[in-house]
């Protein structure tokens, strides 16, 4: 890799995996020398990265564990995904998300290349995202830190719930897994005073807190969480039945499974009901 900026950037990704890089595994994935791994190194460091370097059989390159990093350099293809995601993050239903990742997306268009900028203007402009409306339903960002600090940390968290049918009540769960499903948030955790799995949608939570007492993880009684969830949405009583007749196939209504929850019963004159 000739250009050093992009290598750069190459060597910089390598090194946020936060392992131990030794200097010849480096070189070989950047197909450079050892020597240009070293000036690599001292560039970054010259730029503010905190790369440490240890000696020896077992040394090698690492950025320091816990280090306050400098705004990072990214590439082109990084840049527009960046930019992508901001805008869809923005008209997520998370409580001031949208103004901050406004506010992001003005500091990235400061930075960028004319080119670039160009580009993605171009994409935003040529681009118009569908949202589902969530009845108002606006989740808190600090409760959703609260709530993935309880997932990473096997910590209990309590909180006071609202059910469907409006019925208050006061929670003390091991959680599992956030899982977000278009403009919902949900929770899977394992309920402690009921003995049972349960799914809980964030914006129906108040004041979320960690409780303080660690747990043994269990086993989920799915494939992974968002099955777990997307059952119990299946599973859920309806408040309206309805048949539709369709002028299609079997195979062709049951291809809307993921949509719909029913049978497919055909019909005497071809379609299906």
């Amino acid at each position: 890799m000739s250009d050093p900026t992009a290598r750069t950037l190459s060597l910089l990704s390598l090194l946020q995996t936060h392992r131990m890089w030794r200097g010849a595994d480096l070189a070989g994935e950047l197909g450079v020398s050892e020597r240009t791994v070293r000036r690599d190194v001292d560039r970054l460091r010259g730029l503010g990265y905190p790369v440490d370097a240890e000696p020896g059989v077992d040394g090698g390159y690492r950025l320091a564990v816990g280090a306050h990093l400098p705004a990072l350099l990214v590439t082109d293809d990084e840049a527009i995904a960046l930019t992508v995601g901001l805008r869809a993050t923005a008209l997520s239903a998370i409580e001031g998300i949208e103004n901050s990742s406004v506010a992001l997306m003005t500091k990235l268009d400061d930075i960028l290349p004319d080119r670039l900028r160009r580009q993605i203007d171009a994409l935003q402009r040529s681009v118009e995202v569908m949202t589902w409306s969530h009845d108002g339903a606006v989740v808190r960002s600090n409760d959703l830190t609260v709530l993935s600090q309880g997932c990473r940390d096997s910590e209990e968290v309590r909180f006071a719930y609202r059910r469907r049918d409006g019925e208050d009540s006061h929670r003390l769960v091991q959680p599992h897994q956030l899982v977000a499903a278009g403009r919902r948030w949900y929770l899977v955790a394992w309920d402690v005073r009921r003995g049972d799995w349960r799914t809980f949608r964030v914006d129906r939570m108040s004041e979320p807190a960690l409780a303080g007492v660690r747990f043994e993880r269990r086993p989920l009684p799915a494939a992974d969480a968002a099955s777990f969830v997307r059952e119990g949405m299946r599973s859920m009583v309806a408040a309206h039945r309805a048949v539709v007749v369709v002028s299609a196939s079997t195979a062709e209504v049951e291809t809307l499974g993921h949509w719909i929850s029913g049978d497919a019963t055909p019909t005497d004159d071809g379609r299906v009901a």
